[in-house]
């Protein structure tokens, strides 16, 4: 009956899906530059990377962005406690910068910043998926 039992529970353990990091998901970006954006963020290697997935003006309609399809969220590894570092590229200057981003829950905030981190502009985006 133990034999039963063990089996039974070794064939739960393998067909429950795995752990999906917090940062994987479908995030909404803040307004920048009169619109937005949903990223998707999923493991690219060791690391996560997010691309624009869906864009739309600052009122919600939604257009086709020549941006669908960009990384936005480059290379972010994971350096424990929610924390992530890596790049991050604003569509509207077209620049790339050393990134940082930390998700707590339903909320990610994304740093850029230049000079060797001294200067960041950050952003604070919402789970949508």
């Amino acid at each position: 009956m133990k034999s039963i039992l063990k089996t039974a529970a070794a064939l739960i353990a393998l067909a429950s899906p795995a752990l999906a990091d917090p940062a994987e998901g479908i995030w909404q970006t803040e307004v920048d530059d009169g619109a937005f954006a949903y990223v998707t963020i999923s493991s690219c290697g060791a690391a996560y990377c997010g691309t624009i997935s869906r864009t739309f003006q600052n009122g919600g309609t939604e257009y086709q962005s020549e941006n669908i399809g960009r990384q936005i969220v480059i290379n972010m590894a994971p350096t424990g406690n929610g924390n992530y570092e890596g790049q991050v590229w604003r569509p509207s200057n077209n620049k790339t910068y050393v990134g940082k981003m930390s998700v707590s829950g339903n909320s990610l905030t994304l740093k850029g910043c230049v000079a060797g981190g001294l200067l960041c502009a950050s952003q604070g985006w919402a789970r949508v998926q």
